[in-house]
């Protein structure tokens, strides 16, 4: 009986067009706001149980708030644009190099100077966006073919960008400021002099652009560039026949998803790992956020959520639970469980429910502000 709209009125069109237009989700977004922006490092601060150590930031909390902005760029194409893609580790690598380039300066050669051009480094954080731009147009120069092929051809383009560019990042040294190992080691972050060098610092880093990025993709997927997007998912020859350009619309979605997936790319490089290599952008990347988006539910904000939540979590268990009933279980067997899950999992949701947990959630959500009428 908590969950009701009865006596809640709308008197104006901001309330109608409202993102949480009831007042029981708005309560709890504010309470999971402030367990998030200030609970949650009030602990790690303190050193309070269940966040005495750093493992559970470290290993748990930055990576799937990392992920799950990566699983919003990657549901703007997939969910929103109906645009198959198989390319989303690339533009994760192009954002992380190219914001580790910003940051530690560049030199290019010039055929007129032997100096070259040289540019000095950056803050880390400006170099992350500017990763996020140089991934968009990436994403735009990958996202032409999308005006004549689809579906499974789509794909298959998409996956020649993945190829390429860990080609291009394993062979071409430049990228790597020339290191023998192949590996490269993030600048330190820092905001106007202060160093994020704890984990509770790079928490809130990665909190605030997670929160800030699924708040504006949020509100553009509401409005009129993000209804082209969908007219685009469900019929695009309908769509163009109704006034709207394929070119804007598809040429669009690539660049904003590719702009989201580069900044979390600059996010897992720099607050994450620390140092990297290219096989940390790998197919299995991609194809771990195009399963968070599946079984986390298409064309959902909060589904992106569920799905990195889901897939971040699953591993644990699968090696805790065991332990726990005193069951040896060894680590390949750990390892097939996760694939065997996975599969199971996005077979069971593409025939049953394709939109994933989202659409489940959504639906509770309705039959409890009905209940107990069936109707």
């Amino acid at each position: 009986m908590l969950y009701r709209e009865t006596g809640q009125f709308k008197s104006s069109y901001a309330e109608d067009i409202a993102i949480f237009p009831l007042y029981q989700d708005r309560v709890a977004i504010k309470l999971l706001l402030l367990a998030t922006f200030l609970l949650i490092p009030f602990l790690a601060k303190f050193q309070i149980w269940p966040l005495s150590t750093d493992y559970l930031l470290r290993a748990i909390l930055i990576p799937f708030l990392v992920l799950s902005l990566a699983a919003i760029g990657v549901n703007v194409l997939v969910g929103y644009c109906g645009q198959v893609s198989l390319g989303s580790g690339a533009f994760m690598a192009i954002g992380a190099y190219c914001a580790y380039k910003f940051g530690t300066g560049i030199h290019l050669p010039a055929f007129w100077s032997e100096a070259g051009i040289s540019i000095p480094p950056i803050s880390p954080l400006l170099a992350i966006l500017l990763g996020g731009a140089m991934s968009a147009v990436a994403g735009i120069l990958f996202g032409i073919p999308s005006l004549r092929i689809k579906g499974l051809y789509l794909a298959v383009a998409t996956l020649a960008a993945q190829f390429f560019f860990d080609w291009v990042f394993l062979r071409v040294k430049w990228f790597t400021n020339y290191t023998p190992s192949g590996s490269v080691n993030a600048p330190t972050l820092s905001l106007f002099g202060y160093e994020l060098s704890t984990s509770v610092d790079r928490y809130c880093l990665c909190l605030a652009s997670v929160t800030l990025g699924a708040f504006c993709v949020k509100n553009l997927v509401r409005g009129n560039i993000g209804r082209q997007w969908m007219a685009i998912r469900d019929m695009d020859i309908a769509a163009e026949l109704m006034g709207i350009r394929p070119y804007y619309a598809k040429l669009s979605a690539f660049a904003v998803s590719s702009f989201v997936i580069g900044i979390s790319g600059a996010l897992w490089g720099f607050a994450h790992l620390g140092s990297w290599e290219p096989l940390a952008f790998s197919i299995d990347r991609s194809l771990q956020l195009l399963f968070m988006v599946i079984i986390g539910g298409m064309g959902s904000i909060a589904g992106s959520f569920l799905g990195a939540g889901f897939i971040l979590i699953l591993p644990i268990l699968l090696e805790t639970v065991p332990s726990q009933f005193g069951l040896p279980v060894s680590t390949e067997v750990i390892a097939h469980l996760q694939s065997i899950t996975f599969g199971g999992l996005i077979c069971l949701l593409l025939i049953k429910e394709p939109r994933g947990f989202a659409r489940l959630i959504a639906l509770f959500r309705q039959k409890i502000r009905l209940w107990p009428f069936p109707h």
